[in-house]
């Protein structure tokens, strides 16, 4: 039996053989939601474009970036939640692949950045009913001192842990990748950036964003991953290794071959880094 802690190898089934773990906003869905609040109704794109490059550069933290960016969100919490509930679009094809891993008895664990209550309005607005087989491990939100959530500036982010990250995606992830292998699952992840990479490490295969920086960092640290346009093509993929049809050390090797072939779409700063290591 699984340890009482792994939660995964319970729910929504018991001891499945593939987990497939994955990052939220930008990956599930179209667009960030985090990104969409703060170039819209917080300090707008340029500033937290010149954090994310500040975190690249090692200038500031994931952590005290993203703080600083949720900071400058000032509108009642509820209001955040029904603002991107109405904006925030699914992969249209997240939900192909969620119904085939529900009737193949394949766990979907959400490991995120953002915060628990956005992350589960979206979800139950986009999924439905069936959003509740889906776990969620992020970050969560709480009231400033003095004030309530409902309240302008009443909120502020509540990290998951004292990582740098805020959250460190890999400490959900390890305890599946160090089971016995007899007991141990195939474990999936899909992400789209560097934030991705911890989580990645712990997996047997990841599937990163085409156009993404994820991929030029795995190239450059040789973590085995597989490039996605959308969720079809992880679709299509996950079901050709359950059948049995292709390995994760497969799919891992034509990610690089697209990756060394020019063919994952790479671009911005992904590709200033990718023709920089080339």
């Amino acid at each position: 039996m699984a340890p009482s802690n792994l939660s995964a190898m319970k729910f929504p089934f018991e001891n499945p053989k593939f987990i497939f773990f994955t990052d939220f906003d930008g990956t599930i869905t179209l667009q960030d939601s985090n990104d969409y609040m703060t170039d819209n109704i917080g300090f707008g794109g340029d500033k937290r474009r010149q954090g994310n490059q500040d975190v690249l550069t090692n200038k500031d933290t994931f952590r005290e970036s993203f703080r600083k960016m949720m900071d400058s969100v000032t509108r009642p919490y509820p209001e955040c939640i029904d603002y991107l509930v109405k904006n925030i679009k699914l992969d249209p094809y997240f939900n192909e692949y969620f119904q085939w891993a529900l009737a193949h008895n394949i766990p979907t664990v959400i490991l995120s950045s953002g915060m628990e209550p956005v992350i589960r309005a979206i979800l139950k607005n986009l999924v439905g009913p069936d959003h509740v087989k889906l776990a969620i491990i992020s970050n969560e939100v709480e009231a400033r001192e003095g004030k309530r959530i409902d309240e302008e500036g009443g909120w502020k982010i509540k990290y998951h842990d004292e990582s740098d990250f805020g959250h460190d995606k890999s400490l959900a992830i390890r305890p599946y990748a160090n089971l016995p292998k007899d007991q141990r699952p195939t474990l999936f992840y899909a992400g789209d950036g560097v934030s991705d990479l911890s989580a990645a490490r712990e997996t047997d295969l990841l599937f990163a964003k085409q156009g993404h920086d994820l991929i030029s960092y795995c190239a450059e640290q040789n973590v085995p991953f597989t490039v996605f346009a959308d969720w079809s093509s992880i679709l299509g993929t996950v079901q050709k290794i359950v059948a049995g049809e292709k390995t994760v050390h497969n799919a891992a090797q034509e990610g690089h071959e697209a990756f060394k072939n020019g063919k994952v779409g790479l671009n911005g700063s992904a590709r200033a880094r990718a023709t920089h290591e080339s």
